[in-house]
C-alpha cells in the first residue's frame, strides 16, 4: 500500500461528506413533516407543495454530487443554494403570516446543507459567502427579523465557517502527512540499497583503491578512478542523486556545465537544486543533502549554485591539493541555505579586503553579489589553521519575487 493511498483511507473529508448526505436526507423529511402537520396555516399550500415537491426530487437525484469533493462542482453548489434560496423566499406567498410570526421557512434547516457543501468544498471562504447569502435571503423573508431570525441567522454563519477552517487545517494536514510518507518510505529504500551495496560493491571499490595505491603506477590511477566511483556510489544511497564520474577538475566543471545547461533547456518550473550542486560532489567534496527535491525557480537556484561553486573554486585555488570540502544542504520552509565548509589553512585577518582592494572580487561580486541580488545573505567564517566556512541564505519569499 502507498502512502497517499494510506492518507486517502484516513482523510477526515470522506466522513464528512458521509455525514452531509445523511443530513440532507434526514431535513429533508423534516422540512416534508413539518409542512404535513401545520399544513393548515397556509393560505397557498399549493405553492408549498410544489417547492417540497422539487426539494425532494432535487435531493435524491444529487446525492452522488455529495459523496466527496471532486463530484461537488461549483455549478452544483450554485444551483443547491439556489434552490435554498428559493425556498426561503416563497414562504411568504404560502404562508402571508411568515412574516409576523416565527417559524421555519419552507426548506427549514434543509438550507444549512447547501451551506455546509460549500464549506467541504471551499474551505471557510466558501462558507462565508454561502451563509451570508441565507442571512440576506431569511432578512428578506422577515421583513422586520426578531431576535430569533438573528440568532439562527449568526448560528448557521458561525457553524458553517469553524466547519471550513477545519476541513482547510486537516487537507493541509494531510497534505503534510502525504509527504512524511513517502520521504519515509524512500528513507526505507535507500537503507536498504546501503545495506545491500555496503556488503559488496562499495567494499570491492575501496579495496582497488587500497590495492592500487600501494602498487603504484597505472594501479595507481585505477585505485583513484575506484575511489571516485565509490564516493558517486555513496552520494547515490545517500541522496538519490548520481554525481557523474571525474577524472579532473575540468571534466568537474564540464559536468557543472551541463548540469545548468539542461537545467535551462528544462521548460517546466521550479528546478531542484540538488541536481546543479550534485556534479560538484567528487573525491575531495562531500555533498550532503535533504532526501527530497529542494525546489527553487529556476534563475534562483542557478545563481545560489554558481554562488557555491565559485565557493569550491576558492578551495582549489587556495586550499591546497590536499584539502576536502563539504558542501550541506538544508530546505526549511521559509529560506534555503547552502553551506560550503573546508579544512584547509583559513584566510588570514583583512586578506579579504586587501583582494577587493587589489581588483580581485570572487568573494565580493561571485558570492556576496549574487546573494544580494537574490535578497540573501552571504556569511564568510575563517579562522587561520582551522579552514573556511561560507554560509549562504536565500529567503523563499524575497526570492520568488
Amino acid at each position: 500500500m502507498t502512502g497517499r493511498e494510506r492518507v486517502v483511507r484516513m482523510s477526515v473529508e470522506l466522513p464528512l461528506w458521509r455525514a452531509l448526505i445523511g443530513y440532507r436526507l434526514l431535513t429533508m423529511v423534516y422540512a416534508v413533516l413539518l409542512f404535513v402537520f401545520t399544513r393548515e396555516k397556509f393560505e397557498r399550500p399549493q405553492i408549498a407543495v410544489a417547492f417540497l415537491a422539487v426539494m425532494v426530487l432535487w435531493t435524491l437525484a444529487t446525492l452522488p454530487r455529495v459523496k466527496n469533493a471532486a463530484r461537488c462542482t461549483r455549478a452544483f453548489l450554485i444551483a443547491d443554494l439556489t434552490v435554498a434560496l428559493t425556498g426561503i423566499l416563497l414562504t411568504p406567498l404560502a404562508d402571508e403570516q411568515a412574516q409576523t410570526v416565527d417559524g421555519p421557512t419552507l426548506p427549514s434547516i434543509w438550507t444549512a446543507g447547501a451551506v455546509l457543501a460549500f464549506a467541504l468544498k471551499g474551505g471557510w471562504r466558501w462558507a462565508g459567502f454561502a451563509s451570508s447569502l441565507v442571512a440576506v435571503a431569511n432578512i428578506v423573508e422577515r421583513g422586520e427579523p426578531s431576535r430569533d431570525t438573528l440568532h439562527n441567522v449568526l448560528l448557521v454563519w458561525v457553524a458553517s465557517i469553524a466547519i471550513g477552517y477545519v476541513v482547510e487545517v486537516a487537507r493541509a494536514s494531510e497534505r503534510t502527512l502525504a509527504r512524511a510518507l513517502e520521504i519515509e518510505a524512500a528513507t526505507r529504500e535507500r537503507e536498504r540499497l546501503a545495506r545491500d551495496i555496503h556488503d559488496g560493491v562499495l567494499q570491492v571499490l575501496a579495496m582497488v583503491q587500497r590495492r592500487g595505491t600501494a602498487l603504484g603506477g597505472e594501479a595507481a590511477e585505477l585505485g583513484r578512478m575506484a575511489g571516485e566511483q565509490e564516493v558517486a556510489l555513496r552520494s547515490l544511497v545517500a541522496g538519490g542523486l548520481v554525481p557523474p564520474s571525474r577524472v579532473s577538475d575540468d571534466e568537474s566543471l564540464g559536468a557543472v556545465v551541463r548540469a545548468v545547461e539542461a537545467a535551462d533547456d528544462d521548460p517546466g518550473g521550479p528546478v531542484d537544486l540538488r541536481t546543479l550542486l550534485t556534479p560538484h560532489a567528487g573525491a575531495r567534496v562531500t555533498l550532503s543533502e535533504p532526501g527530497a527535491p529542494v525546489l527553487l525557480e529556476r534563475p534562483v537556484a542557478r545563481e545560489l549554485a554558481a554562488a557555491a561553486a565559485a565557493a569550491l573554486d576558492n578551495v582549489r585555488r587556495h586550499a591546497g591539493d590536499g584539502a576536502q570540502a563539504w558542501i550541506l544542504v538544508e530546505d526549511w520552509p521559509d529560506e534555503v541555505i547552502v553551506t560550503v565548509r573546508d579544512d584547509g589553512p583559513g584566510i588570514a585577518a583583512g586578506r579579504l579586503a586587501q583582494a577587493e582592494g587589489e581588483g580581485r572580487l570572487g568573494v565580493a561580486q561571485s558570492i556576496r553579489g549574487r546573494l544580494r541580488d537574490l535578497g540573501g545573505t552571504a556569511e564568510l567564517i575563517s579562522v587561520p589553521g582551522q579552514g573556511t566556512e561560507v554560509e549562504l541564505k536565500v529567503p523563499r519569499g524575497k526570492a520568488e519575487r
